[in-house]
């Protein structure tokens, strides 16, 4: 395996990961031989009983450019989209979403999502006046069978639309835990020109995405270690945002206290 270093050259975006906390998370891990991709050799170290082993390096230099370019997004008021559909997946985007206050889907991608997002605001729309409507009690005038019926229908909305029911415009990118098992939102995005930041395990062309990510995109470990420096690059570019807008009031009131001496 390739040298256990920090590859950092300081903290800087959310710092990286070291090689070996990387090795201890699985995220070197490929998919059998047979099952590989040919454009992912670039980023393929070797291979160990028939399965194929992610350069860690490799993986360094693209997960510093996806940070890069989720904090840039952030720090101008961007967001971004989770999509983890697989069991393991669904359990991080919903554990590491809402830490962020990002969007995020973890069951099945509705179609349209992006390509047709007028539509989907429109039931976001719906959804949250009856949230809430229910949370005003202004569901009790009706009655109990209607009720049971809004409920029932609350509940649809929620497991389709949870995790972006406070989206009220297209995200500006997703990031996708696993290019392989969420090529339709994949699809969508790039017929919509939003941004692609993916976890591109050794079975997937990764130039089907804007910042492929080498790794493992099945073993928990390996999810989780990604999506701890995703949260971390999204709330330094959060902070970003704030300290722009902090530093146009203070000009804004030098120049009020100029105008007024």
């Amino acid at each position: 395996m390739a040298e256990k270093k920090q590859t950092s050259s300081g903290r800087g975006v959310s710092s990286l990961p070291t090689n070996e906390e990387m090795f201890e998370a699985g995220v070197h891990f490929g998919h059998q031989v047979t099952k590989w991709t040919p454009r992912m050799e670039p980023y393929i170290f070797g291979s160990k009983n028939n399965i194929h082993i992610i350069d860690l390096d490799k993986t360094i230099e693209k997960l510093k450019e996806a940070l890069d370019f989720i904090r840039t997004l952030l720090a101008s008021g961007g967001n971004i989209l989770f999509v983890g559909t697989t069991p393991m997946a669904k359990m991080v985007v919903e554990e590491a979403a809402p830490l962020c206050q990002m969007p995020y889907v973890s069951e099945r991608w509705l179609g349209g999502t992006l390509t047709n997002f007028k539509i989907i605001l429109k039931r976001l729309d719906h959804f949250r006046d009856l949230v809430r409507k229910k949370e005003g009690g202004e569901l009790a005038k009706y009655t109990k069978k209607e009720q049971h019926d809004f409920n029932e229908e609350i509940k649809k909305l929620e497991r389709k639309f949870g995790g972006i029911k406070k989206l009220t415009k297209r995200p500006d990118a997703l990031f996708v835990f696993s290019a392989k098992k969420n090529l339709l939102a994949i699809k969508e995005a790039r017929a919509a020109g939003v941004k692609i930041v993916a976890l591109c395990d050794t079975n997937i062309d990764p130039k089907l995405v804007d910042y492929p990510i080498p790794s493992n995109d099945d073993a928990l470990s390996a999810l989780r270690l990604m999506a701890d420096y995703a949260v971390k690059a999204i709330e330094e570019g959060k902070k970003g945002v704030k300290s722009e807008v902090e530093n146009k009031k203070s000009e804004t009131n030098t120049n009020d206290q100029n105008l007024k001496s």
